[in-house]
């Protein structure tokens, strides 16, 4: 792929600051809806400041190199729900949020610093191209089924929340954001190929907007796809549409109230929740710089080396929590609008990491995109997350499955993967990705020895 801009490539002021919308655009809508989905008071917009400074210190341990945004990770929600579950207090929950956020975090240190010492081509012997190709292409199928769900659902739901606006609107409004993604990127000029996705999600706004407007003159809810009450939600105390700056609610505020009751026992329940995820967590970063390695030419886990991509991460998903809650993880959506856009400028991440932190703070704008509704961004995310399957795909081109030990690791990988196998130990969830990911290392460590098999010519 002939990258537009390459890593250290820096655009022109006025172009980086619309491909740093681009990419805030990408990431805010996933981000933003973990504190959401883990309630007890989470602030969304201070998940987004954190994902911000979470990015900037990752930026700083990779040296430049690695272009990629960090959002609030989903592999966590599981043990952010059992940080409120067995805390004794609100503000001991918000505490645990941290506690579990620095564990997982040195987890990932002190993986680095044994990658450090030993080197990297032991991980790469382990997953080879034939491992994590098909890995990398499950990541963007097992999350087919999210972008097809959201493009049949509208912004304004009932009280059981049903989309009042019916499938078939929402697909075509979805589509049409997916059509000007696609025309922008395969027939615009050099500006609108490298802003495919705010084309995108704009037209789909304005058509799902004007439909709305007419929905609510005519008092047809299954016209109403736009729920404006999103540019209200997130003023604090009731002061109105007119606040147009609010400090986000950051998590050690309210986590400091909770230390007179921390005991033990609850550091413990912290640890086997966060711990044993950080090491599946793990695998996934493996995959996601293979993956946005193979993208810009350049191996990432050599230079600037896996050591640094995880420090990076580990401290980066620290910084993160301690202001938003959420531990941050790399985020394929912005590497699909890296593939996509074929823009590998750092600049363009450290610009969308700085406006992230400071559209924490403009409450519209967060606004804005709480409203965007699921089916806009389904359309987007059927491009994002199919680039991710393709770039996986690609990898596996340079696999010859002529033979039949390189055949049964990808089937085992792609079938335990899209089928969704997903293991539980007690607290601990492996996902479908992790757990196809170690069944496929162990398929190809079972038949590493067995003998290549002659091709016909």
């Amino acid at each position: 792929m002939k990258l537009i801009y390459n890593v250290q490539d820096k655009p022109r002021v006025s172009q980086l600051l619309v491909f740093a919308v681009q990419q805030l655009l990408a990431i805010m809508a996933a981000t933003l809806v973990v504190p959401v989905i883990i309630g007890n008071g989470m602030s969304p917009a201070a998940a987004l400041f954190g994902a911000g400074v979470g990015t900037l210190v990752y930026v700083l341990f990779t040296k430049r190199k690695s272009p990629v945004f960090l959002g609030s990770s989903f592999a966590f929600l599981n043990s952010m729900a059992a940080a409120f579950a067995g805390a004794a207090s609100v503000a001991v929950g918000y505490l645990g949020l941290i506690i579990g956020a620095i564990l997982a975090g040195l987890v990932y240190v002190i993986i680095a610093i044994l990658v450090k010492f030993v080197g990297v081509n032991w991980l790469n012997k382990l997953m080879p191209a034939v491992v994590v190709g098909p890995t990398v292409a499950i990541i963007g199928l097992s999350l087919a089924g999210n972008a097809v769900g959201d493009l049949q659902k509208g912004g304004v739901t009932n009280a059981e929340g049903v989309s009042l606006a019916p499938a078939l609107l929402c697909v075509l409004v979805g589509l049409i954001t997916l059509l000007v993604v696609v025309l922008s990127a395969s027939y615009g000029k050099k500006m609108a190929r490298l802003i495919p996705f705010i084309l995108g999600i704009l037209a789909g706004y304005v058509v799902a907007a004007v439909l709305t407007i007419i929905g609510n003159v005519t008092d047809t809810a299954a016209l109403q796809l736009i729920d404006f009450t999103k540019f209200t939600a997130l003023v604090k105390d009731g002061v109105g549409v007119g606040t147009f700056f609010a400090v986000p609610e950051f998590t050690f505020l309210t986590a400091l109230g909770g230390f007179k009751e921390l005991s033990g026992a609850y550091i413990g329940t912290i640890a086997v929740a966060y711990v044993p995820v950080a090491f599946v967590v793990f695998a996934e970063h493996v995959a996601d710089h293979k993956n946005l390695s193979t993208i810009i030419e350049q191996d990432l886990l050599e230079d600037p080396g896996l050591s640094r991509t995880l420090l990076g991460d580990g401290v980066g998903s620290m910084a993160g929590a301690i202001f938003g809650g959420c531990p941050n993880t790399t985020y394929g959506e912005s590497v699909g609008c890296v593939a996509i856009t074929r823009n590998a400028s750092v600049a363009t991440i450290i610009t969308a990491a700085l406006g992230a932190i400071v559209i924490s703070f403009l409450t519209p704008f967060v606004a804005f995109v709480n409203s965007i509704p699921p089916c806009i961004m389904g359309g987007v995310c059927m491009a994002l997350y199919g680039f991710i399957a393709v770039s996986g795909l690609k990898m596996v081109q340079k696999v010859d499955l002529e033979q039949n030990k390189n055949l049964f690791v990808v089937s085992v990988i792609l079938i335990a993967g899209i089928g969704g196998l997903s293991l539980t130990f007690g607290k601990v969830t492996l996902t479908a990705i992790a757990t196809a990911l170690i069944l496929g290392i162990l398929t190809n460590v079972v038949l590493s020895k067995s003998k290549e098999e002659p091709t016909e010519e």
